[in-house]
């Protein structure tokens, strides 16, 4: 089946509904043998624009994952970047924010690492948890000791989606390309992989209590992104909303998100020039002697 990344972009000015978005969608491929495959190609393809994204040097990439635990963030960049050059591309994760990030304003920590020139940035959560699991645990707001001002005039959600807008758009336009992916699991698919994660013993390491306890707050969970998603998603910075129930099928899709979008950047690798074609057929000269 050819996968249509337009079925799952967000359009500007759209309300999201994450209850009528399916979290498992038709199956890309028939079996096991056709997902490796139409995988293996996908991520040959994406090793070999990569390599051209890197040598033209136009462009930045930032991919952002966001989701609910266990909706399968680290297998998606695991599996998808499997063949890109490391040299060319970074992974980012962001946790609690140190006191010395405390000390600066919610952007500052996740732009000191956007990517490059030529680089592939992957952002495994992102600044979006700053209108996220902030706005589910205000006291954590709280404890980034913004002025009373600022906190009491309930703006303080639509500022920080202007802001993050604002600063999308910047990025734009000085030649970054942002991919923002929304892996939407069900409460039940999640509540099968956290029984996982106790049952495999290979699996233990992955369980955190913490993650039960952010069970009870699905709701105001689903109500925060569907909040974001609808604000800040633009026709330069779009939001995907990918069905993560089935791990395969969504790794498949999101591969072609990004396939997408490297080739419709329509890089060329740089022509070389009359003066270094001299160049190297000299040196050529010396290395055949």
């Amino acid at each position: 089946m050819k996968i249509d990344s337009r079925n799952f972009r967000v359009r500007e000015g759209d309300e999201v509904d994450l209850k009528k978005l399916p979290t498992i969608g038709d199956p890309v491929c028939k079996s096991k043998r056709q997902y490796k495959k139409t995988l293996e190609q996908h991520v040959a393809q994406l090793s070999s624009l990569q390599r051209m994204h890197y040598a033209s040097n136009r462009y930045a990439i930032l991919l952002i994952f966001q989701a609910m635990d266990a909706a399968g963030k680290d297998g998606a960049i695991r599996h998808v970047m499997s063949g890109v050059n490391p040299q060319g591309c970074q992974v980012f994760s962001f946790k609690h924010p140190s006191p010395t990030e405390l000390e600066h304003d919610f952007l500052w920590r996740t732009t000191r690492d956007l990517p490059e020139r030529g680089r592939i940035g992957i952002f495994n959560r992102s600044y979006y948890e700053e209108v996220l699991i902030v706005r589910v645990h205000p006291e954590i707001l709280r404890s980034e000791r913004l002025p009373d001002a600022l906190l009491d005039d309930g703006e303080v959600w639509q500022n920080r989606y202007r802001s993050i807008v604002d600063l999308e758009r910047h990025l734009y336009s000085n030649g970054t390309r942002i991919i923002k992916f929304f892996l939407h699991l069900s409460e039940e698919e999640q509540r099968k992989r956290f029984l996982a994660r106790i049952d495999e013993p290979d699996k233990n390491w992955k369980f955190s209590l913490a993650d039960i306890e952010e069970r009870k707050f699905w709701k105001q969970y689903m109500t925060a992104f569907e909040e974001c998603i609808s604000a800040t998603s633009t026709a330069d910075s779009p939001w995907y909303v990918v069905p993560a129930d089935d791990k395969e099928n969504a790794r498949l899709i999101v591969s072609q998100i990004v396939l997408d979008t490297l080739e419709g950047l329509k890089m060329a690798y740089p022509k070389t020039g009359g003066k270094r074609r001299r160049e190297l057929l000299e040196i050529r000269k010396k290395l055949s002697k």
